[in-house]
């Protein structure tokens, strides 16, 4: 019945009820600018990027070990560690999971 809205109040409704209603719409329109501005401060960081880089962090993403990304760009499996290791430093990042969150930031935003 809400179909994507906040709140559904009934008539007649008191106060309470519907600052408490706008209360939760502020707060759902809070996060979803919060998930924004990470996502264009990730896709601003993602840049930096080179494109084989890039090709890397999305076989990376895409849950791909580096013997498989490194089949289906036809280079070498040390290749792709260094690649891996020149992202991750370009990224200020100190794991995998940090560099993940970061593209998945900027899919977010791609996708919207």
């Amino acid at each position: 019945m809400k179909a994507g809205a906040v709140d559904f109040i009934e008539k007649p409704f008191d106060k309470a009820t519907l600052l408490t209603a706008l209360g939760a719409g502020e707060a759902v329109l809070q996060r979803a600018d919060a998930r924004l501005d990470r996502g264009r401060d990730a896709a601003i960081r993602l840049k930096a990027l080179t494109p084989r880089e890039r090709e890397v962090l999305d076989g990376l993403a895409d849950g791909l070990p580096n013997k498989t990304i490194a089949y289906d760009l036809g280079i070498s499996p040390r290749t792709v560690e260094i690649h891996r290791a020149n992202l991750m430093a370009k990224l200020a990042v100190h794991s995998l999971s940090e560099a993940l969150r970061l593209a998945f930031a900027a899919r977010d935003i791609e996708v919207s």
